[in-house]
């Protein structure tokens, strides 16, 4: 539908008969920004060309466009798009309207979008020599329809100089501060407010509720009959608190790295990022901000030694997010070691010695419970006839029967593991009647034949740690299972 001509895309161009509405991109008719997107697109598939950016950069912000355009690929069919901004575009096509999509974005995106969308009958874009914002959008729409010769919707403070020379100004989504300013012109024509960030996208984007898992912390102050020593105790809320701020960082990058595969996810595409709730750019400023609260406060107040293991969770999960998750069998190896990492940063945080028989059990516990993930997102995709393999994963759906063994098989080694925990020559020290934890091995049995029962049918949470917490049986058992070691003890 379009041809080059200089450095526009455009098709043949006819006078309109009434002035044509001129539209934005980023921000605009995409609640997100295709720079930023394919940014984090390129960190993600080439972390090893992570500097090659700035190279670009130095030769001007049209060439570093260019540069991300030729060497991503972003599926345009899945980006969030803002459904009013579409409505009132088709309204106007209905009405005789010529729509322009006049953007600062690379040529080779916007017109990728046009195609798909298939709504403008002319792309304005910028190129590798010049880039299409702000007073140079301006002069070129100015140059072709004249001032006051044309509508133009838009959302930055960039676009300020574009609606005063435009006849009528639609103002979507803006920025703090930009429609005080556009209404000052006097020539805003409607307002569309679509896309408000609330609190609550804020707290699912920060994973507050995977704060639970955090918990692990405080295993080896229980395992040492310690939880109750005051200043331990401190000690270990401190640890949980900036190990849950550096675990929000994570989860707030790992949504921006993971944007296209969660776009393609029945569920995940409903996060705030994935859907354009948030914007890019606030999640490049958060998480740095929580990562450097996090190592801050543990480098202050905590030994020396917590914030190496804080150091190293970190860098295991930023391997996790770019490369290790779309690993078979490497990305589950990976979670179970996330979650033994918490328990050793509790050992490291309390002084506390860890033992073989703790570290084992937690690595088969967790082994399981990373599967039980894996399957349900299997069993998902093999419903939906999906046959080949899942989109930022190394498996099939075929793979699922192999999973499902895997999984109950580690499960089951975390309670061997636990049953010859019972017999070694240091428990009674701890215990005045370690016969009694025999009990909590039928209660461990139970749980796992439940979990991976329950995955089998279909009504597993993808996360099943998260399913644990809400679960009122999970509940039960865990309460149990502490009874017989306190009882034990």
């Amino acid at each position: 539908m379009a041809g080059a001509q200089g450095r526009i895309i455009m098709t043949a161009f006819t006078p309109p008969l009434m002035p044509p509405l001129v539209v934005d991109l980023d921000g605009t008719l995409l609640r997100s920004d295709l720079l930023l997107e394919t940014g984090i697109a390129f960190v993600r598939h080439k972390p090893l060309s992570l500097f090659k950016p700035f190279g670009w950069l130095v030769k001007g912000k049209a060439t570093l466009k260019e540069g991300l355009a030729h060497a991503t690929d972003i599926d345009v069919s899945v980006l969030p798009y803002d459904q009013k901004v579409i409505e009132l575009i088709e309204a106007e096509r209905r009405n005789g309207r010529h729509i322009v999509l006049a953007t600062a974005s690379h040529q080779i995106l916007a017109c990728r979008i046009a195609e798909h969308l298939q709504l403008f009958d002319q792309v304005l874009a910028s190129d590798g020599e010049r880039n299409l914002s702000a007073h140079r959008k301006r002069d070129l729409l100015v140059e072709r329809y004249g001032a006051k010769g044309f509508d133009y919707a838009g959302n930055s403070h960039d676009d300020m100089s574009v609606w005063a020379s435009a006849r009528y100004a639609y103002v979507v989504n803006p920025e703090l501060g930009v429609e005080r300013r556009a209404r000052a012109q006097g020539n805003v024509e409607q307002a569309i407010h679509s896309n408000p960030a609330g609190i609550k996208d804020w707290l699912k984007a920060l994973r507050l509720h995977q704060w639970m898992k955090n918990m692990l912390i405080f295993v080896p102050l229980l395992a040492a009959h310690q939880i109750l020593n005051t200043g331990l105790l401190w000690q270990g809320v401190l640890a949980f608190l900036f190990f849950s701020l550096c675990a929000s960082s994570v989860y707030v990058l790992n949504d921006l790295l993971d944007l296209a595969d969660d776009r393609h996810h029945h569920t995940k595409c409903n996060r705030a990022f994935a859907a354009g709730r948030l914007s890019i750019k606030s999640g490049l400023i958060v998480f740095p901000m929580l990562l450097i609260a996090a190592f801050s406060g543990a480098a202050l107040l905590l030994p020396w030694q917590f914030a190496g293991v804080l150091l190293g969770y970190y860098i295991l999960t930023l391997a996790y997010s770019l490369s290790l998750k779309r690993q078979m069998a490497v990305d589950v190896i990976a979670l179970a070691m996330l979650y033994t990492v918490r328990i050793i940063a509790g050992a490291v945080a309390f002084g506390l010695a860890l033992t073989s028989w703790m570290l084992a059990f937690s690595m088969f516990m967790f082994l399981s419970l990373a599967l039980v993930k894996r399957y349900a997102e299997l069993r998902v995709a093999r419903e939906n006839g999906r046959k080949e393999k899942t989109p930022g994963r190394g498996y099939y759906p075929e793979d699922l029967e192999m999973i499902a063994s895997l999984g109950a098989a580690s499960g089951y080694l975390a309670v061997m593991v636990l049953a010859l925990y019972i017999q070694d020559h240091a428990t009674p020290e701890l215990y005045t009647q370690p016969q009694i934890i025999w009990l909590a091995c039928p209660l461990l049995l139970f749980w796992i034949t439940r979990v991976w029962m329950l995955a089998h049918r279909g009504l597993m949470h993808d996360d099943p740690v998260v399913f644990a917490i809400r679960d009122r049986i999970s509940v039960a058992v865990g309460a149990l299972f502490c009874l017989v070691f306190w009882v034990a003890a």
